[in-house]
């Protein structure tokens, strides 16, 4: 079985479609119902809603599973918050860190045993601002730049059992991408500043994670952009 955080998001949700394809069954978190259902009546999976803000969730999470051994966890939860680095508060990068990475490590914590005995896989997803500097990315950037630290830590710390490695996607449409792109001939703009001119979608991370996730790997400690070229090519500049 593979867990999915933020199974009903764009990501994890073709993730989910992508595994389940393949015969694999899911389990799916997330704090829209609707959305969930929607992944879950696709892929056949069950589902656990909850806020990982919440403490209790993945408790909730790990009753639901139970300690039957994890083929791989998923953590495809985040938010894009855009704000001049002065005009943030502690709050607000508290909160992004929370969701981020402490999200990320406890579910990972809450699901150890699980990983372990299944010698399963994790993946976890940072971003192209870490490495890029984007102007108002401050809040973002670091905490995801806190999930590529746990990447390596955690792969260091459980191998050789359990492999850990991270996505760095660009911009991507669905969820929180619609929101930040905007208008059309917003995101016709930010999709030209990629290489490959476009934005991404879920649909292009899922087969990256399932090659991750699949148990044969030996790829462990990686973060691996997949961004439309957009954090290591400058094309026409």
């Amino acid at each position: 079985m593979y867990l999915i955080y933020g199974g009903g998001g764009a990501i994890g949700g073709a993730i989910a479609r992508q595994l389940a394809g393949a015969g694999h069954a899911c389990h799916l978190v997330g704090r829209d119902r609707r959305k969930l259902e929607d992944v879950a009546l696709a892929t056949n999976a069950d589902f656990t809603e909850g806020d990982v803000a919440d403490d209790a969730t993945f408790d909730r999470v790990a009753a639901a599973v139970g300690e039957a051994p994890l083929s791989g966890l998923v953590y495809a939860v985040g938010n894009i918050r855009l704000k001049p680095f002065h005009r943030l508060t502690a709050d607000e990068i508290m909160a992004d860190f929370t969701l981020h990475a402490l999200g990320a490590w406890r579910a990972v914590t809450a699901a150890r045993k699980g990983l372990m005995a299944g010698k399963g896989s994790v993946l976890l997803f940072s971003t192209v601002a870490v490495d890029q500097g984007f102007s108002n990315h401050a809040s973002v950037a670091m905490a995801k730049g806190a999930v590529v630290g746990l990447t390596r830590s955690l792969a260091a710390d459980l191998a050789p059992l359990v492999r850990v490695n991270a996505i760095a996607p660009s911009l991507t449409t669905g969820g929180m991408g619609d929101a930040v792109a905007g208008s059309d001939k917003m995101r016709e703009a930010i999709g030209k500043a990629h290489p490959l001119k476009r934005l991404g979608e879920g649909a292009d991370m899922a087969p990256l994670a399932a090659a991750l996730l699949a148990p044969e790997g030996w790829v462990t400690g990686q973060v691996i952009g997949v961004d439309g070229g957009r954090g290591a090519l400058r094309v026409g500049d």
